[in-house]
């Protein structure tokens, strides 16, 4: 341990006997790494010894460390529920992760509105709503939405008003409750449908279906009698595409996993009333060389964490070693008892190879993409180098572009590509803080780059790229040339003619429109647009936002942060009824009155909206 700083050696020393969460940090105070322990002191001096018997994963993490932190608990459980909600909040680099988890969505069903809607999020709150997911397959989640709408039609406006109903409850699409066409029982009878679909409890919905038929039979409503019996037709339909593999009724997520020197797999199944109901699978980052049992907990961390669809029952590929504290958290967030279960034979074991067949065969798939697009990149970083005449291939380049509206909300994206592929766990952007105000691009990109030159901890780059012209290159040199980095290689990209100009000369390189070479200069370039403007567009968005609501009576910063978290628009606040303002949390009837209020009329309020 006399290897490492003080800071650590100290801590090390004072670690208590006891269960708990660490944290490691790396020089920047970022944590790149949490975990939990049933004894802190033996867990956390594990890495501290000799790096003999430590993976190359572990070796580059340890190497990082800076500083950690501990946070001592009552129990393992309690250790377990922090250490999921401490992965969530930081998204450590070291840590076995859903990859682009962030981005895989939900179906939301607003249970507390007077009418629930249906449709895709990928924000969860604890506002009392259903979500169903997360969904690794898009499309797959958008045709259950189509699926579901073409069954039970509800309501697609944001915010209901009272009115006539429109084209879609003319061509069907919607019940119109808007028009008072359809009662609010009657509508919450569908939801619980929509709900039970979801859930999996098909058999369930097709006996209540039935029911509703041959009691619209009987009293002689022979109109909606026909549309019980076509919506319970598709819905026999569905279910006689699914093979029945469980006996009991009990509901069972079935665990699949694959593995390989690319990457890691995990399929899930669900399994409701014995039949798979529908499947899901999930690559992850940083699992490649751990053991099966803590790539299944991992993965059990966070995708149950985050998904509110519990079942009775898990059945895994492999032991795991926290198994009951997993299984007794997992109670606690059901209600009632989750048993996890490691089958060894039986149709509960075949289930479980079945899944592991599939991960193999994703897992396959993904590989021969990844192949595929390497083969395209090396081509493509070929070509580059002989027209920019690089001694080696360009590795890792890094691309930067400015973005503003006339010097207001200035920022600066930089892009990276590694092995021509976009890196985006690699990404950064820059609010700038000497332009604001002013629209200069040059003076901008100066900024920028003169954080990234000081900046010691990213890797070294093997070309740099700027959008723009000579202009823009030339601000770009002035910096790179008197910092560490002064022996890249640098050009821009000009946009007009799709120029390439490189340092120290004045006459641009026509790299040819069809050329491998340009083709992936312009997919970085535009990747770099693309990074810096989605990011201004972020700040002025909130900016514009919290500088009107800054002038309404009651709402202060606070109010103001959960207003626009919950509905993300100005025109959503506009439109809000007065139930949805008090439902967004530290709102209460004064302050949503106030809301309504201040933008039916702002003078009449007492108030005075600058500028608008």
């Amino acid at each position: 341990m006399s290897d490492f700083n003080e800071v650590i050696q100290e801590k090390l020393a004072l670690l208590p006997d006891s269960p708990g969460v660490y944290l490691m940090k790396d020089g920047q105070g970022q944590v790149i790494y949490v975990g939990k322990a049933e004894v802190l002191k033996n867990r956390v001096r594990s890495y501290f010894q000799s790096s003999k018997n430590q993976g190359p994963k572990v070796r580059l993490l340890v190497s990082r460390i800076v500083d950690l932190e501990t946070i001592v608990t009552s129990s393992e459980l309690e250790a377990l529920i922090l250490e999921c909600n401490l992965i969530k909040e930081y998204r450590p680099k070291y840590n076995i992760r859903l990859k682009d988890d962030k981005s895989y969505p939900f179906i939301k069903v607003t249970l507390k509105e007077e009418y629930p809607r249906i449709f895709p999020t990928r924000n969860v709150v604890p506002d009392g709503a259903r979500y169903f997911g997360p969904y690794a397959n898009v499309g797959a989640m958008h045709e259950t939405l189509r699926m579901i709408r073409r069954l039970f039609p509800l309501r697609t406006c944001k915010v209901l008003e009272k009115r006539r109903p429109c084209l879609q409850y003319h061509i069907g699409n919607c019940p119109a409750p808007c028009g008072e066409m359809i009662g609010q029982e009657e509508y919450r009878e569908r939801i619980q449908s929509i709900v039970l679909l979801l859930e999996g409890r098909n058999e369930k919905l097709i006996k209540e279906l039935r029911r509703k038929m041959d009691e619209a039979s009987e009293e002689l409503r022979f109109e909606e009698a026909t549309l019980w019996r076509d919506r319970l037709k598709a819905l026999e339909i569905i279910m006689e595409r699914q093979h029945a593999y469980l006996d009991n009724q009990d509901d069972r997520d079935v665990i699949g996993l694959a593995k390989s020197r690319e990457g890691v797999c995990i399929q899930v199944f669900f399994v409701r009333a014995g039949q798979i109901s529908g499947r899901d699978h999930f690559l992850l980052d940083n699992a490649e060389e751990e053991e099966q049992g803590r790539i299944i907990g991992a993965f059990l961390k966070e995708y149950y964490g985050e998904t509110g669809q519990i079942p009775k029952g898990l059945l895994l590929p492999a032991e795991i070693g926290d198994r009951e504290i997993i299984s007794q958290w997992l109670s606690e967030r059901r209600g009632n008892k989750v048993i996890l279960e490691v089958p060894q034979r039986g149709t509960k074991k075949e289930l479980v190879d079945l899944a592991n067949r599939n991960a193999e065969n994703l897992l396959s798939q993904a590989e021969v993409r990844i192949r595929s697009s390497q083969s395209v990149a090396d081509v493509a970083l070929e070509d580059l180098a002989q027209w920019l005449e690089l001694a080696e291939l360009p590795h890792r380049m890094e691309c930067y572009d400015i973005s503003h509206t006339q010097g207001s909300e200035t920022v600066a994206s930089m892009v990276v590509f590694t092995g021509g592929v976009a890196d985006k766990k690699a990404y950064r952007r820059y609010k700038l803080r000497t332009v604001e105000g002013k629209p200069d691009d040059f003076a901008s990109m100066e900024e920028v780059l003169s954080r990234r030159c000081r900046n010691e901890n990213l890797p070294r780059p093997d070309l740099i790229i700027i959008d723009g012209g000579k202009g823009q290159l030339s601000s770009a040199l002035a910096i790179i040339e008197a910092s560490a980095l002064a022996d890249v290689a640098v050009v821009s990209l000009a946009k007009q003619f799709e120029w390439v100009y490189r340092g120290g000369e004045s006459e641009p390189i026509a790299i040819p429109h069809t050329a491998p070479a340009l083709k992936l200069l312009q997919r970085i370039r535009d990747e770099a647009h693309r990074f810096a403007i989605t990011y201004h567009r972020s700040l002025r968005s909130k900016r514009n936002l919290i500088s009107i609501l800054d002038h309404i009576s009651g709402i202060g910063p606070k109010r103001r942060q959960a207003l626009r978290e919950h509905f993300g628009s100005l025109e959503r606040i506009k439109k809000a009824p007065l139930e949805s303002l008090i439902e967004v949390p530290g709102m209460d009837r004064r302050s949503a009155e106030a809301v309504i209020a201040f933008f039916s009329d702002p003078h009449q309020a007492g108030l005075k909206r600058e500028g608008k």
